[in-house]
């Protein structure tokens, strides 16, 4: 299985600018979590490519802490990157990775959306999500971990979605036939995000990162008032334009991750004070 699936995600030809020129995966059939192994690999001298994948994880974490539900079924997965991007740039590392992965995903007719900041989404329920952990030295990040974790056939909650549920309510689209070429999708899904971040730069990837967000033009209500999402700035944060007020010209403003909660699909979206 190891050497099919470094076969299969092995990219056909490599750039100047591929951040992941190769892979070196490490597979585990249950352990904390593929982060916590990864960082111990890497301390132990493993290079950037080295991918751990796991069956389970019992101490599985997502955005802000979260425990992330990781039974038996689903991929389970950490990339080591060396970006050498600005410490203010980590969102960009999520971002891209979440539309590589997305893309790809389309590639094979399954029409995964993304839910601002870290989620990949199905028929508007989540079909999985992405973490990036990173290591900084004078303001520069030296090391990145990806993490992603994508519903295969594992037990999920209610607005989750699995793919093996999605196939068995459509046939025609099941065109991924095992967990393994799945994880080989998902490593050459992250080196087509991060290789675009690194030619084209951030700003025309967010022209086609924001193509995929289920969250645009959706009517929201924050602390300065009304609004209307429209898209994401460059450091990673959602960009709202707010209804003007008498005569006023449209005033936009901009939020953090963490200071605003999305729902999904129609579900409406509110502020979160801190």
């Amino acid at each position: 299985m190891l050497e099919t699936l470094q076969e299969l995600a092995e990219p056909n030809n490599s750039c100047d600018h591929d951040p992941l020129p190769s892979f070196n995966v490490h597979l585990f059939d249950c352990i904390p979590s593929t982060h916590q192994i990864l960082w111990q690999l890497i301390n132990s001298g493993a290079e950037a490519g080295t991918v751990v994948i796991a069956s389970e994880q019992t101490a599985g974490r997502g955005q802000w802490g979260r425990k992330w539900q990781s039974s038996q079924g689903g991929l389970y997965l950490s990339v080591a990157i060396n970006p050498q991007i600005q410490a203010s740039q980590q969102a960009q590392l999520t971002l891209s990775s979440a539309w590589g992965i997305a893309t790809i995903l389309r590639d094979y007719h399954i029409p995964v959306r993304l839910k601002w900041p870290n989620d990949l989404i199905l028929t508007e329920r989540k079909l999985g999500g992405i973490l990036t952990e990173t290591k900084v030295q004078n303001g520069q990040i030296v090391q990145a971990l990806i993490g992603v974790g994508i519903n295969w056939a594992n037990s999920i909650p209610e607005t989750g979605i699995n793919l093996q549920t999605y196939f068995a309510q459509n046939p025609d689209l099941a065109k991924l036939y095992s967990l393994e070429m799945l994880a080989a999708l998902v490593l050459q899904g992250l080196r087509i995000g991060l290789r675009q971040l690194s030619t084209v730069g951030i700003e025309h990837l967010l022209t086609s990162y924001s193509q995929l967000l289920t969250c645009i033009g959706h009517q929201v209500r924050v602390a300065e008032g009304s609004g209307v999402i429209i898209g994401v700035n460059a450091t990673g944060e959602l960009r709202i334009r707010l209804e003007p007020h008498d005569a006023n010209k449209a005033q936009e403003i901009c939020i953090e991750p963490g200071k605003i909660r999305l729902g999904y699909g129609s579900d409406e979206s509110f502020h979160i004070k801190s």
